[in-house]
C-alpha cells in the first residue's frame, strides 16, 4: 500500500477529514477539527444530528460513499464494533488507499480484526481509545490513546492533538483499546465500591451525598498506594517489608456486615474470595498484592 503521507499529499478532496457518527462523542470530535481550521464532512444514520455542525460549515455527506471519497482521512466514531463493519463493509473499495481511525469502543481482538480487514483492503489503520468524556474533547485534559499503524500516526499526530493528549502503544491494533478496557475496569469497580458502601450506610438514614463527602478523599488519598503495589508487582516479591499482609486484609467482617444490613454483599464478596483464595494456597503472610497473580493466572 501507498505510503499514507504520500496518499494525503498526492490526492484531491473536498475536505481534510471526514467523521462517521455524530453522537455525543462524535459531534464532539468533529467539532474540535472545525475549530482548529480544518474543513470536515460528517455522515450520521439520523441526518438531523448534523444540523449544528453544518451551520458550523461542516459538509453532511448524505450517504457513506460519498463521505469516505469527501476526505484522505476517516474517523469511524460508532455504536459499537458490529455498527463499524456493517457500516465500513460497503465501501471497502471507496477505503483504499485511505487512513483509517477507529475509535468506536472494541476489544482488543475486534480491533485486531479490523486492522486485518483494513491491510486485506489497502486502507491505513489506526485504533483509537479514548479516556474522556465529549466536554474534554479540545483540550489537553483528555488522553487518547492509539495503536496500529505508525504512519499513519506520525502524519496525522497534528491533528490528532486537537483533540486530547495522544499516546501511542505499538503497531499491535489491540494495544490500546487494553489499556483503555483496564483503566476502565478500575474505574468501574471504584464506582461499585462506593455504590456498595453508600447502600450499607444507607441503613443508619446516611445520604449517599454524606457519604461521598467522606468517600472521596479518603479513595484520593488511598491512590498513593498504587505505585507501591505496583512496585512489589513488579518485582515479583510478596515477602516485602511494610506491605499489608493477605491474613491482615481478611475482609470477611466487611462481607458479614454487609449481610447484616441487608446489601448485597457481592462486590466486597468477589475480593475477599480473591484474598482467601491466595491465603489457602500458604500465602497468608505475604503481601495483599498477591491476589494480582490469581487474577493473572484467572484461578
Amino acid at each position: 500500500m501507498e505510503d499514507v503521507s504520500e496518499t494525503i499529499r498526492n490526492s484531491t478532496h473536498t475536505s481534510d477529514i471526514t467523521v462517521l457518527g455524530l453522537g455525543a462523542m462524535g459531534s464532539a470530535l468533529a467539532a474540535a477539527l472545525l475549530s482548529s481550521g480544518r474543513s470536515v464532512t460528517v455522515w450520521n444514520r439520523t441526518p438531523a444530528r448534523a444540523t449544528d455542525l453544518v451551520d458550523r460549515g461542516t459538509d453532511a455527506a448524505g450517504s457513506v460513499r460519498e463521505a469516505v471519497l469527501a476526505s484522505p482521512v476517516v474517523i469511524a466514531c460508532l455504536l459499537k464494533h458490529a455498527s463499524v463493519e456493517e457500516t465500513l463493509a460497503p465501501v471497502a473499495d471507496e477505503l483504499r488507499g485511505r487512513t483509517l481511525v477507529n475509535v468506536t469502543t472494541t476489544s482488543p481482538n475486534e480491533a485486531r480484526a479490523l486492522a486485518a480487514w483494513a491491510a486485506e483492503h489497502g486502507v491505513g489503520y489506526l485504533d483509537g481509545a479514548i479516556m474522556a468524556v465529549p466536554a474534554m474533547i479540545g483540550s489537553r485534559a483528555g488522553q487518547i490513546f492509539y495503536s496500529g499503524s505508525r504512519a499513519a500516526y506520525d502524519t496525522l499526530l497534528p491533528t490528532l492533538d486537537v483533540w486530547a493528549t495522544s499516546e501511542y502503544h505499538g503497531e499491535d491494533a489491540g494495544r490500546a483499546s487494553l489499556v483503555d478496557l483496564a483503566m476502565l475496569s478500575g474505574m468501574y469497580q471504584m464506582f461499585t465500591g462506593f455504590f456498595h458502601g453508600a447502600a450499607m450506610v444507607a441503613s443508619m438514614g446516611m445520604s449517599a451525598a454524606d457519604f461521598a463527602a467522606r468517600q472521596a478523599p479518603f479513595l484520593a488519598a488511598m491512590t498513593e498506594g498504587l505505585d507501591g503495589y505496583a512496585k512489589v508487582i513488579d518485582g515479583g516479591d510478596y515477602t516485602v517489608a511494610g506491605q499489608q499482609s493477605l491474613e491482615f486484609s481478611d475482609l470477611a467482617h466487611i462481607v458479614r456486615a454487609s449481610e447484616e444490613e441487608g446489601v448485597d454483599p457481592s462486590p466486597i464478596a468477589a475480593v475477599q474470595a480473591l484474598i482467601s483464595g491466595q491465603i489457602a494456597a500458604g500465602h497468608g503472610s505475604e503481601a495483599l498484592a498477591r491476589v494480582y497473580e490469581s487474577l493473572r493466572s484467572g484461578s
